[in-house]
């Protein structure tokens, strides 16, 4: 899983918008989701909080709510500190630099955006949404938000298309080829279905799509 060090860490926001097609969307649809779903006051849990957007949005969406940002970049953490300070909100967050598996909490919600396609599927999936679901209340919704096998055979070569469309260069397009093939491992809705059961988590309910990545609102068993 990469760590996101340096200049991977400080271009992030700006590399992001031109990997993810409809990323803006998928954030304005995940906060509206957690705004509906969410108590004013709700304890939520940001697996790979990264620089902290989603966490920046629902903070000032709902004054009273708390949060753990965790991450395994002390550099994407960093960032996202110093923009809770710059927000005011630092003292309703706890940044965790580590794995979620050490963490304390019993949290009504969890968001896992553009996380899970970075982790193996040879136990490892099934080991983060395991530490997820313990830490959380029963009921509790979950935000997954991930890259998934394509459905249709040209669905990879729309991505790479639209991406370009959105800035990215032709070395970025080679080196985007390249992860798709030897650094993600993205499910399909079967296996990811599986998992979900394995770990104690509901259907999963399609609130974002657009070409191979995909949003879902899940509820803990």
């Amino acid at each position: 899983m990469p760590s996101f060090l340096g200049d991977e860490a400080s271009n992030y926001d700006q590399r992001i918008q031109r990997l993810v097609p409809g990323y803006d969307l998928l954030q304005q649809l995940t906060q509206a989701q957690c705004q509906a779903a969410l108590s004013e006051d709700a304890y939520v849990l940001v697996v790979g909080a990264g620089t902290g957007t989603e966490i920046l949005a629902l903070a000032k969406a709902k004054p009273k709510m708390r949060f753990v940002a965790q991450d395994i970049s002390a550099d994407m953490l960093s960032l996202a500190k110093k923009s809770f300070e710059q927000a005011g909100i630092s003292d309703r967050v706890q940044c965790h630099c580590g794995s979620v598996a050490e963490i304390e909490g019993n949290f009504d919600a969890a968001l896992c955006l553009l996380v899970l396609h970075f982790v193996a599927d040879n136990g490892d999936k099934a080991d983060l949404l395991s530490a997820v679901r313990q830490r959380l209340k029963p009921s509790a919704w979950l935000w997954l938000a991930d890259l998934m096998k394509p459905q249709t055979p040209f669905e990879l070569d729309a991505q790479f298309l639209v991406c370009q469309q959105l800035g990215l260069t032709e070395v970025g397009v080679q080196r985007m080829r390249h992860n798709f093939e030897y650094e993600f491992y993205p499910l399909d809705r079967i296996r990811l279905a599986e998992l979900l059961d394995q770990t104690g988590f509901g259907t999963a309910q399609c609130y974002f799509k657009a070409l191979g990545f995909t949003g879902y609102a899940i509820r803990c068993l």
